[in-house]
């Protein structure tokens, strides 16, 4: 299995993607500083993911997501979230 994922600090309320086959593992690594791209924006939190059979798929997902299309259907699904 798949996930493609979405994290948000806590410090700044910035909204990082990514993809990986364990995302347990993966978000320890993140909130352990291990991941050069969001060490400085401790702590994060999961606020989304989903689930692929295929890794293709998910790496076309998180390629989606990262577009501008896909920060505002971000922004749309999470939006009570966000907000409150």
């Amino acid at each position: 299995m798949q996930y493609v994922y979405i994290l948000q600090s806590k410090s700044d309320k910035y909204l990082y993607v990514g993809c990986t086959s364990d995302l347990r593992k993966r978000i320890k690594l993140h909130n352990s500083g291990k991941v050069e791209s969001t060490k400085k924006r401790l702590p994060l939190t999961l606020v989304h993911y989903e689930a692929y059979r295929n890794r293709d798929d998910s790496y076309e997902r998180e390629k989606f997501l990262k577009t501008g299309w896909g920060k505002r259907y971000i922004k749309k699904i999470l939006s009570n979230y966000l907000h409150s």
